[in-house]
Formats: C-alpha cells, structure tokens, sequence
C-alpha cells in the first residue's frame, strides 16, 4: 500500500495518508479541504547491505550528480 505525501493550500498542512487505488478521496486532516496538492517526496531502496537514498529533486541518487546511480554504486 502506497503511503502519499499531500499539502493542503488552504491551511498551510503538510500530512501523508494511505492510497489504496485511484478513487480514495484525500482530504486535509485539520481543515477537511478537499482541493489538496500531491507533494513530490524522497524515497530509498536496499542495494545489496546499505541503504541508498533516492530523490526526484536534481541529479540521480543524492550521492552525486549522475543522472545513472549505476556509474556511481
């Protein structure tokens, strides 16, 4: 199950909340505004004993600035 980030304009909320397909409603837990915006987030995944973080944001994985992790881990 997909845990979301969303960020609610109307009251300023940034919360996270369980998606299980693509008709669950999300709406802001403080103020109940419907009209939420999905925030881009980081994620990181297990290569062999370490763990990598990964970012949507710039270059590939974090840890420098190739667009391929592979050239780098």
């Amino acid at each position: 199950m997909p845990i979301f980030e969303y960020h609610c304009p109307k009251c300023e909320e940034d919360f996270e909340k369980i998606v299980f397909n693509d008709k669950t409603k999300v709406q802001c837990p403080k103020c109940c505004n419907g009209k939420v915006s999905k925030k881009v987030s980081a994620f990181s995944f297990k290569s062999g004993s370490k763990f990598v973080a990964a970012s949507s944001k710039g270059g590939g994985c974090g840890s420098c600035s190739s667009h391929h992790c592979s050239t780098c881990h």
